[in-house]
């Protein structure tokens, strides 16, 4: 009996994928890293977190401060931003402004007044300074009824944990050249001075010399360069790159900035606006403890 000795067809080579398909690949990764980037930097939240002390506190105290929501149907949702601040139990929290854009839709303008209605239904005092977008009666109205107090051009005393707080709040879209807030005010220097005001403005800030000046409006330039290094564009100076710049003034974009006898700080908001490129300037709850001077 013959054996068959017939050998085994060899296989097929397997073909290698063309330059092509392997390029279209790479591209495709390249576009879902970018697009992974884009989400991230735009709509993921991280809390900022900032240490103060005075010699005028006794008791350590904690706020809370967010802005520049820029309300829409997209982006970080109103319950994420609500339990990051709950997460952080403030004693108090303020909101500084342009929580909508002009032109937005009722039912944006309302996701702003839910927002603020959530943080004070969940125990917590808030304080409300408008800021160029967000300054409608109706707006304002419906704040109020919520049990925000609207510090347009208005202070009050408080204590928190046993320290005696005066709160001021200015509603400014603009800032002549007299502008002097002492004009209107005069603080108690035996009290915690707090300043709300949405648009930065540190000469006239440092003059009037509060302990703390809260603000927003930048949104942090949008758009920050690696290791500190500042915002790519100055919206304010209108200048590329300005840390570069000899000649630039300083930029006053996001985080402390100190002067005699107290800070301000800005916060770079929680919204994407006009439009979502921010960039290593991810949208931000800041959380701000305040301490007895050691």
């Amino acid at each position: 009996m013959e054996e068959n000795m017939t050998p085994p067809a060899a296989p097929e080579p397997q073909k290698k994928p063309s330059k092509a398909k392997f390029h279209r690949r790479r591209l495709i990764a390249v576009l879902l890293i970018l697009l992974f980037v884009w989400w991230f930097n735009n709509y993921t939240l991280k809390t900022t977190r900032v240490k103060l002390s005075s010699p005028k506190i006794s008791n350590s105290f904690r706020i809370a401060v967010i802005s520049d929501l820029h309300a829409s149907d997209i982006g970080i949702s109103n319950k994420t931003i609500s339990r990051r601040i709950d997460k952080y139990s403030p004693d108090v929290v303020f909101i500084l402004g342009d929580m909508y854009t002009t032109g937005s839709p009722a039912s944006l303008k309302k996701k702003a007044v839910d927002l603020a209605e959530d943080i004070h239904g969940a125990g917590y005092p808030v304080y409300f300074v408008p800021g160029e977008h967000d300054y409608a009666p109706v707006y304002l109205s419906s704040l109020r009824k919520a049990g925000i107090k609207v510090m347009d051009y208005k202070s009050e005393d408080i204590t928190v944990k046993g320290n005696k707080v005066t709160i001021y709040g200015i509603d400014n879209a603009y800032y002549s050249d007299t502008f002097d807030l002492r004009k209107e005010y005069q603080p108690d220097k035996t009290r915690y001075n707090i300043l709300l005001a949405h648009i930065p403005n540190y000469e006239k800030f440092a003059a009037f010399g509060a302990d703390l000046t809260l603000c927003a409006d930048t949104h942090g330039c949008m758009m920050q360069l690696p290791f500190g290094l500042g915002p790519f564009y100055d919206t304010e100076a209108k200048v590329w790159f300005p840390q570069f710049r000899k000649s630039a003034s300083k930029v006053y974009d996001k985080g402390v900035f100190p002067y005699s006898g107290g800070n301000m700080f800005i916060t770079s908001g929680l919204g994407a606006s006009p439009f979502p490129i921010r960039f290593n300037n991810r949208p931000e709850v800041a959380i701000i403890d305040i301490s007895p001077e050691k």
